[in-house]
């Protein structure tokens, strides 16, 4: 042997042996067990998973409810809603990332999201803005015509929001997504220079997104309560700053004959450091109510911007997750709104949440993209519908945020990786399916009528909220909760409905699940689920789970079990069920590569159990790489003869 080593080493040395591996994933890619829990990659595919809070003290688990057929007299019951009430509203600058490079280009996956949504609730609403929206400024055309571009970054705004350039190309893009999935839209008029308004967006948003019908409205301003505080406008900036600015805006495009819709501006969207009333005691609604459509606000529950940008204070999800899983967080997000809303109200405009999610600087591990996340959102939403909202956007960001209802791979990865659809998205299409696509469907906050073993008020209540919807005045669908995470089945919740006036044989049950509020991994709708990390084009997978509850006809009354953690969505009537269910769903798929060569692909089972070519023909093997005429080049192997004794 020790004869052998110099010929062996004769024969590595004069020799470059070329190795092909295939479904290789790039190195520095892939997942490993580490020795540290660090993870320093993009936020939106953070690995951190928290610790589920304990089962509640005294959690009661035999809960009743009286229900009314008719909504006749029902105190607190929401004006009619549309299954899109919970809609997104997507940062202009990564709008090429989520939704297409350009009108022929569009994104797959993202058509088969809001296809999702457009078959239980008949459209889709979405916000193109954001900070972004504000330095958006309109060009004849883009290097490598490009629909956008971003520019520098502002070093005053503590969001570190670049200028964004972009073409009338994003017009055309957003008319063809709509003309496929039925996408309404808002969009921002830029509001950080009113002695030189940019109405470009509003110009082409008229013209291209007008006439199909596919036009909202135009926000006026992006959170003009921060501007003094993002170094856009002096300290002393106030509300009163603001209505002159504003009368700016509706005189120029009062006078601008190239936007001929002159009444559906969106304002004032403060974010909180003003209240809107503070805003509406200027004099606001009434001084621009021939120009206002809507009238809005911002907000967040709390912010990660300790963490993003060293602003505020430091926080720890793992202190701060308990306080998304019950019912007193929606109740205390609404709050502030209540007098504001019901303004809007007498007003004749519909009050808006332009922009939330679950912490803004963009959430925060291990809670955004968690089940508590999806539970804490479809709770949200129906608080907002039941105080006097008319819809709320869910904000959706770039790879550096944890809180995205979906996300697209980085373009690098685009060719092995798929979508990764967060908890967010869950919430948006339960909520869909929930209101469903007749527009008369109202909401009422039941938790209050909770009772057990015939006493109330339960005094776990909070963790176990319901809400009635109604349906041209009949009861139609029933939603409830269960917050509490306990894998030994202990905690799981038996409710019991009943029906006054009226006769139910059977309902129809679908959960929201997953193991543990904590999860996010193994979320499923109906039994089925988009997967984990880079895992979905956008489609639902596995079978549908439906479960058939018979009632008893005796008492009248119908026993949904609530699982611990779940919502559940019962059909309270099979025309609720049908309305709401969609047979099939519009799927897209794609014409367009973005990989041109080397694409030839073999089952992996085969060339795992191949042992390659025959020895007769391995003096003809070719390069498959196309490299200075490699193709067609024969490669000579030779051998050194040896003798092993």
């Amino acid at each position: 042997m020790r004869q052998l080593a110099p010929l062996l080493s004769l024969l590595v040395a004069s020799h470059v042996f070329a190795v092909t591996v295939y479904n290789q994933m790039p190195l520095a890619d892939r997942t490993n067990t580490a020795s540290t829990p660090t993870y320093t990659g993009a936020a939106a595919y953070d690995p951190t998973v928290l610790t589920p809070p304990p089962v509640p003290p005294g959690f009661v688990t035999q809960l009743s409810l009286s229900l009314q057929a008719s909504s006749n007299n029902l105190q607190g019951l929401s004006a009619p809603l549309k299954g899109s009430f919970l809609g997104f509203s997507i940062e202009f600058s990564v709008i090429n990332q989520v939704m297409g490079i350009n009108s022929s280009f569009l994104q797959v996956p993202f058509l088969n999201l809001m296809s999702n949504i457009r078959e239980r609730a008949g459209e889709v609403r979405i916000r193109v803005g954001g900070n972004t929206q504000e330095t958006a400024t309109l060009v004849d055309s883009l290097p490598g015509g490009v629909m956008t571009m971003k520019a520098e970054i502002d070093p005053n705004n503590p969001t570190q929001t670049p200028a964004l350039l972009y073409t009338a190309e994003v017009f055309n893009l957003l008319g063809n997504i709509s003309a496929l999935v039925d996408v309404k839209w808002f969009l921002g008029i830029p509001f950080n220079d009113t002695s030189n308004l940019r109405l470009g967006i509003a110009e082409l948003g008229e013209a291209v997104l007008g006439p199909p019908g596919y036009l909202i409205g135009f926000q006026a301003g992006n959170e003009p309560d921060l501007y003094a505080a993002h170094g856009h406008r002096p300290s002393t900036y106030s509300p009163y700053d603001y209505f002159g600015e504003f009368a700016i805006m509706v005189d120029a495009i009062n006078a601008d004959n190239s936007i001929p819709v002159k009444n559906n501006l969106v304002a004032p969207s403060v974010s909180g450091t003003w209240s809107p009333e503070e805003v509406f005691d200027t004099g606001f609604v009434p001084a621009y109510s021939a120009s206002l459509g809507y009238l809005s606000v911002e907000h967040y529950p709390t912010d990660n911007c300790y963490a993003v940008y060293g602003i505020g204070s430091p926080v720890s999800p793992q202190d701060v997750f308990p306080s998304y899983l019950n019912h007193n967080a929606s109740l205390a997000l609404v709050a502030p709104y209540l007098n504001a809303s019901a303004y809007s109200a007498s007003q004749g405009k519909p009050f808006v949440m332009m922009e939330t999610n679950t912490a803004s600087c963009g959430g925060f591990p291990g809670i955004s993209d968690s089940f508590g996340a999806t539970m804490w959102g479809v709770d949200y939403a129906l608080q907002m519908g039941v105080s006097g909202f008319w819809g709320g956007m869910m904000h959706v960001g770039g790879q550096d945020v944890y809180y995205n209802p979906f996300t697209p791979p980085p373009t690098n990865q685009s060719s092995y990786h798929q979508w990764t659809i967060g908890a967010i998205y869950y919430s948006s299409l339960f909520i869909a399916e929930a209101l469903g696509p007749t527009g008369t469907a109202q909401v009422v906050d039941l938790t209050n009528s909770l009772t057990s073993n015939g006493v109330g008020p339960v005094s776990t209540a909070t963790y176990t909220p319901v809400y009635g919807i109604y349906e041209n005045g009949q009861m139609a669908r029933l939603v409830a909760f269960n917050f509490v995470s306990d894998s030994s089945g202990a905690s799981e919740v038996s409710l019991v409905v009943g029906v006054q006036g009226a006769s139910v044989g059977s309902v129809q049950v679908k959960y929201l699940q997953a193991p543990s509020v904590a999860d996010k991994y193994n979320i499923t709708w109906a039994g089925q689920t988009f997967g984990a990390n880079f895992a979905s084009d956008g489609r639902l997978t596995d079978s549908v789970s439906i479960q058939t509850i018979p009632c008893d006809s005796t008492s009248t009354t119908c026993t949904i079990p609530l699982p611990a953690p779940c919502v559940a969505l019962v059909f309270l009537t099979p025309s609720a069920f049908a309305e709401s269910n969609p047979s099939t769903t519009q799927t897209f798929a794609t014409t367009a590569y973005t990989k041109t060569v080397n694409t030839a692909t073999i089952n992996p089972s085969v060339l795992a159990t191949s042992n390659g070519m025959s020895g007769a023909v391995r003096e003809e093997l070719g390069s498959t790489s196309n490299e200075n005429g490699a193709a067609g080049v024969r490669v000579q192997w030779s051998a050194v003869g040896m003798l092993f004794a």
